[in-house]
Parts: structure tokens; sequence; C-alpha cells
């Protein structure tokens, strides 16, 4: 036997090394596909068997500013069918179209499908949570129930045209749902089902659950409770005058935060499709554009007083019920004119020549100016879906007779949000502010802040000494002038009517009008400012006065509570007496008073006794409130005198008023 060659010997020895190397490569390739990527492997094979129900997580909710819900979600399930798995598809058929009321034909057609899951809609798309129980009760092989949910409105039509509504798939289509869809918008869970391709279950391979993640919560600068007064003093409005349509906005006068926002007529979100289209997709206080009348004025009352051209006690003006500009007569609401006035009476009266000479003081491109620098022209930045930007005059058509009627509010074009933001920089110490209306946006599972909207200053645009002027004569105007029906004692109303004829085709509509009155409180340091306007209402005293001007004084008394306003009369305006108005006087004090001490005094109230004693230990209303003289004091007895009675000092001091000339707008 011939011994091997070392040539031989060596290719030996490099064949068993490869085959060792060989054998390493394919025990680290299968620890590396064994152990390293089973998870990714295992659910890439998953994924060739898996038959995916969904059930769908939970859209985003809205929020007011202190975590109330406005619109949240109600389970609604849908039915899915995996016809491998049946039998006897013709009975499963009949028995779920018994439960949901369907035709069972067309039910069985779309349920006898050659596909592997077949979902049910929208025949059997969110039905409600008895008729799932019901129909799992019948325990129909290959029928799974997917979790769905719809769109649900706690407070229904509250806030409507603001919210918007959403789709079948729960898609936003308006409003903010449309606008923040994005940021709502969940990403759905789902039971996935491992079968084999005929739809058969995997033997040995468990049914798994695939998480999913809720959309996140927007919460909003609106206050419910404000929210509700506003739109139940519109919806009063509408049917009281029979007007075409209304809207409202309450805003934070130091921070542009917007509390309340309303338009009407309003719609159920949950029905949408049962109103014209015109209703849901116009957000009138951010929409709608027309002259605003005399409320424009406390932007040339601003001009005026921050320009050092007027002073509004010691100047004068004579009204003989028009003024000449250009050859065009303009005239004053009141046909004979106001006469010899002050120009504070100018303000309170809202006189029309009265403003146009202030107009022509600043000078049309100061004048232009300001109204520039308080946000008309432009979007005020709001976010708030389908704002415009009214219309001003350009510059090349900004002659005379255009500058006289800007400075009383016609000829030009703006919209309610423009309005309401312009006059709270004007009374809260000249701050241009940006108005908002979402807070944050808070993710609902971890309840981390994603992102959150402050208070942004645009820029000063007039003094806070001429901010201070403004003010006090605008609550001149409600105690003393055209606004005294938003006159509220101890609330300290200031503000401004506007009567506004409108405009068609080029043309002014007679007797359509849009009246408005824009309020702030309080006087002296404002927090709240708001604005109403009513359109076309059919009435015999068609001013902002008499209509929107009493609106926004309710809007501001019910709400006082909620947002912090407390009763002041410190440095108040009395409201002056016109002929007309029921005879009123402070309630004196009478705790501590005998009850034979009050029946000498004669009052001209009714005083109604109640219990036994001798001396008076409370009453009802308290003292300094006002009341009309042929109202009713309730007083409160007792023999013993109360812990909280005060001294007996009478303090029923009367406060006689004077009459004055009447006026409306």
């Amino acid at each position: 036997m011939k011994w091997i060659s070392s040539i031989s010997k060596k290719r030996l020895r490099l064949i068993v090394i490869a085959f060792m190397i060989f054998g390493l490569a394919v025990v680290i390739r299968l620890f590396y596909v064994q152990v390293l990527q089973y998870d990714r492997l295992t659910e890439l094979a998953k994924q060739n068997w898996d038959r995916e129900v969904p059930f769908a997580s939970e859209r985003g909710a809205i929020t007011d500013r202190n975590g109330e819900i406005i619109v949240t979600n109600k389970l609604a399930p849908t039915l899915y069918f995996m016809p491998a798995q049946n039998d006897n598809i013709e009975e499963a058929a009949r028995q779920i179209a018994e439960v949901l009321d369907l035709d069972e034909k067309k039910l069985y057609e779309k349920m006898n499908s050659k596909a592997y899951l077949v979902k049910l809609a929208p025949e059997a798309k969110n039905i409600s949570y008895e008729q799932a129980v019901q129909i799992q009760g019948l325990k129909i092989d290959g029928l799974y129930s997917g979790v769905d949910y719809v769109r649900h409105y706690p407070y229904g039509t509250l806030l409507s045209r603001f919210l918007g509504f959403t789709g079948y798939d729960t898609q936003g289509l308006a409003g903010i749902e449309y606008q923040y869809d994005k940021i709502l918008t969940s990403k759905d869970a789902a039971i996935r089902l491992f079968t084999d391709a005929a739809g058969n279950a995997l033997p040995h391979v468990d049914d798994e659950w695939r998480d999913g993640k809720q959309g996140a919560t927007v919460e909003l600068t609106i206050d419910l409770q404000v929210q509700q007064v506003v739109e139940r003093e519109l919806s009063q409005a509408m049917e009281k005058y029979d007007a075409d349509q209304a809207l409202a906005i309450a805003m934070n006068a130091k921070t542009g935060e917007i509390l309340g926002l309303a338009s009407f007529p309003t719609y159920d979100p949950a029905n949408f499709e049962e109103v014209e289209q015109s209703i849901y997709n116009r957000n009138l206080p951010v929409w709608m554009t027309y002259e605003p009348g005399s409320t424009f004025k406390i932007i040339t009352l601003s001009a005026a007083l921050e320009e050092g051209v007027v002073n509004l006690e010691n100047d004068r003006f004579y009204d003989p019920g028009y003024t000449i500009v250009e050859g065009a007569r303009l005239r004053c609401w009141k046909r004979e004119g106001h006469k010899d006035e002050t120009f504070l009476q100018v303000v309170e009266n809202s006189c029309n020549p009265g403003f146009i000479e202030l107009g022509q003081r600043v000078g049309p491109d100061k004048l232009m100016g300001y109204i520039k620098d308080f946000g008309f022209g432009e979007a005020t930045g709001s976010n708030i879906p389908g704002e415009a930007k009214g219309i001003l005059f350009s510059e090349d058509r900004f002659g005379p007779v255009e500058h006289a009627t800007t400075s009383f509010g016609q000829g030009i074009s703006v919209t309610p949000i423009q309005q309401i933001t312009a006059v709270a920089a004007a009374v809260n110490g000249g701050k241009l502010f940006t108005p908002y209306v979402v807070s944050r946006i808070v993710d609902s599972d971890t309840g981390k802040v994603i992102q959150e909207n402050k208070p942004e200053l645009k820029k000063q645009v007039i003094s806070e000494e001429t901010s201070a002027k403004v003010r006090s004569a605008l609550e001149s105007v409600v105690a003393n002038g055209s606004g005294r029906q938003a006159f509220r004692d101890g609330l300290r109303i200031g503000g401004k009517t506007g009567t506004a004829q409108k405009v068609q085709d080029g043309r002014y509509m007679d007797g359509n009008y849009i009246v408005s009155f824009i309020g702030f409180a309080p006087a002296d340091d404002p927090e709240i400012v708001v604005y109403v306007a009513v359109d076309n209402p059919k009435s015999a005293t068609v001013f902002g006065s008499t209509i929107a001007a009493p609106i926004v004084g309710q809007i501001i008394e019910d709400i006082a509570p909620t947002i912090g306003l407390e009763v002041n009369r410190e440095g108040q305006l009395e409201k002056q007496y016109r002929w007309g108005d029921p005879i009123t006087d402070r309630v004196p004090n009478l705790v501590g008073l005998k009850v034979d001490e009050i029946m000498k005094l004669h009052y001209p109230y009714r005083i109604e006794i109640h219990g036994e004693g001798d001396l008076v230990v409370s009453q009802l209303p308290e003292p300094e409130n006002i009341l009309e003289v042929d109202d009713t004091i309730h007083i409160y007895t007792s023999n013993e005198p109360s812990e909280t009675t005060p001294n007996s000092e009478n303090e029923a001091n009367t406060n006689k008023e004077t009459n004055s000339n009447d006026e409306t707008d």
C-alpha cells in the first residue's frame, strides 16, 4: 500500500477545515435566524397568515378650558364576516337581517363572497351596542364584531358652527374637526386572526391583539358656561325679532382668549346633512363681512384722543343733522341733529357729523394708519377656519367723502373677530393681541402637552392714557347715551351701539339692517369684551341700542360670576333717567332699625315684614341695589340683634336722577 503523498494530505486537511468552517457558518446562521431574528421573521410569517378585525381607537376629544367634554365618542360596532368559516351563510344572513331589519337577499350576496374577510358596511356599520350584543348571542360562525365609534356631542347644537363634524369614517369634514383632523385622528387597534389561504384557522397559533393609539385631545379657550349663556341669548333674539341670523363673541380683553363664539341659525353636527351647506360651512364671527356702523366709531375716537386733537369735555360741536363733504350731504341718524353738544356728548349720542369732524381733525393718512394698526384689512391670525380679511378703501380711492364715511363706520367692510379684537385693544391699555380659541393639544394616552398657545401681543396701538379716556367715554355711552339698555348696576359696563344698513350689489337695502353692540366690563379695568350682531331683525325700532345692547348687558350680567366679575359701584356712573324709564332708587340699609321707625319714614317701596320681632336683622334686596320704586323690600325681624347686624344708621339716601334728551343710535 502506497502512502498518501504530502500534497494529498494538505488537500485533505483543507477539505476538512472547509467543512468545519461551513458547518460553523451553518450553525451561526441557524443561531442568527432562529434566535436573533426570531421575532422579526415570525412577525413576517404572521403577516402572511393574519386577517385583522379592526378595533377602532377613539378619536381625540374636544374640551372647554376647564376640561369639560364638548365632543367625545360613542361606541358603535361594525360587523365582519369570514365566509370560509361558515357552512350555512344563508342562515347566517337571515339571522343578522332579522336583528338589524335589513334586506336578507342583499346581505346574503355580500356575505357569500370569495373574499377572506367581508366588512358588512354600510348595512352593519355603526350598529348600536344592544344590537351587537344580540347578534353575538346568536354565535354565528365566522362573524366578528369590530369595535367602532361615532362622534358624540353631549351638548347637541352648542358651538356647532365652530366645531364642525365628521363623516362616514370619522374623518373631519368641517370646522375644528377638519382643521385639527390629523391631531384628532387615532390609530386603530385590531384582533389578528391567523388563517390559511382558504380562511381556515391555523392550529396551534393563538389569535393576537395589536395596540392602537387614541387621538390627541384639543382643549379650547371656550368656557362652556359662557357659551351656554351666549347661545341662550342669541336663540331668544332670533325668535323674538325673527332675524335672518345672529352672532356673538366673548373675549378676554387682556389676553385675546375667546370664551364664547356663536352663530345662529345652528344645527346638529350628528345630522349635518339635514341643513343647508351655507349653515355648517360659515362660522359667522370670522366669515361674515359687513359695514360695522357706529361700533367702528371707537377707532376714530381712539385715534383722535391719541393724536390730541380733541378734549371731550371742553371742546364743543354743533350738529344741524348733517354735514357737507365735497358736495355730498352726510346725515346724522337724528334728522334734526343734536344741536350744540360737547364731544363727550357726540360719543354718547353717536353723532355722525361729530365723528366726521373727529376724523377730519386726525387726517386721512393718520386715520387709515390707525385703522390698519388696529388690525383691519387683514386676518387677525386667530387660526379659526374660514376667516375673512374685510375690505378697506384703497389709497387711490380714499378721498374726502370716503374719509368722512369711514370715520363713522360706513363704506368699509369688517369681520366681527376684527371688531372685537380692535375694541379690546382700545380699552385694555392699547395692547393688540392675536385672538385664539385653541388653548392646548394633549396626548390622550400620556397626558403630555404636545402644543400650547399663549397670549401673543402684536403691538401697542395707543397709550394707556388714551385707552383710559376711551373707556371713560364708552362707560358714559352706557350710562347716559345710546347704550343705556346695556347698563347693569355695579358691573360698570362700557360700550358702543351700531346700526348698519346692509348692502347688496352695491346698493343699500331698504329696511334691512345689521344691528350690533360691543360692550366691556368693568370699565375701569376690562376683563371681558362681548360683541353681538343681529342680522335683519323685524321690529318697529331697529337699532343696536334697542336690540343688541340689552343682549350684551344680559350676557355680561349672567357670565359675571363665571369669569370672576364682582359687583363694585366705586366710581360707577349713575344711569340717567329718561322719559319712559321705570323710576328706580338705591335700596336703603334698613338692618338695625326698628320696624316702627321704618314705618314712620314713608318709603315709596312696599315693605313686607317677615318674623314677629321688633328689630330688622336682614333684608332682601341688599342695600345699594337698584330697585323700582313700586317693588317690594323684604325685611326679616327678631327681638335680638343679629351678630352680623350693623349699626342702626339709616343709609337710605335717595339718588334723584335728571332728565336728558332721548336718542337711539
